[in-house]
């Protein structure tokens, strides 16, 4: 006989629920969704097509050529967090961003993962009016208490790409 987790069952019953169509939708976008690939580490591409662009968060680059300092642990960490995983989607004041991708806050069991990466010091806010405008003195604050820590990228680069 095999057992499961009580994560496991969380995790099987959100996944079944996401697919099922039953994740609540936005005038921007689907509600919810399971990432099929993390393109970087503050972009996703879900099972149905949509790329989604973290609202308020820029991490280092780490594709297209660009290897920014701390570009691949973003990326990797952003990976640890929600590839294969579903995830809850909330909008701000703008749906998308100029290249067509989904801005949203994208939460993974409870947990938002804009905030975290930027508290965790693998991302800088990117405030670009008007999206995020409502909390963009929230993440520039956990961004001020990152760099104070010297977390992630703050302590681990001579640069930071943030800073250009």
């Amino acid at each position: 006989m095999w057992t499961v987790s009580a994560r496991g069952w969380a995790g099987l019953v959100g996944v079944l629920v996401l697919l099922s169509g039953c994740g609540p939708e936005s005038a921007c976008g689907p509600g919810a969704g399971v990432v099929a690939r993390v393109v970087d580490g503050d972009t996703v591409v879900l099972h149905s097509g949509e790329r989604v662009r973290y609202l308020l968060v820029d991490t280092p680059e780490s594709t297209g050529g660009k290897r920014d300092c701390f570009g691949a642990e973003a990326r990797e960490f952003n990976r640890s967090l929600v590839e294969g995983r579903g995830v809850r989607l909330s909008y701000g004041e703008a749906c998308t961003d100029r290249y067509g991708r989904l801005l949203a806050y994208v939460s993974v069991e409870g947990q938002e993962v804009n905030t975290r990466l930027v508290h965790e010091g693998y991302a800088c806010t990117l405030y670009v009016p008007p999206a995020g405008g409502t909390r963009r003195s929230e993440f520039q604050a956990l961004e001020s208490s990152a760099r104070r820590a010297r977390k992630g990228m703050w302590g681990a680069c001579a640069s930071v790409a943030c800073d250009k």
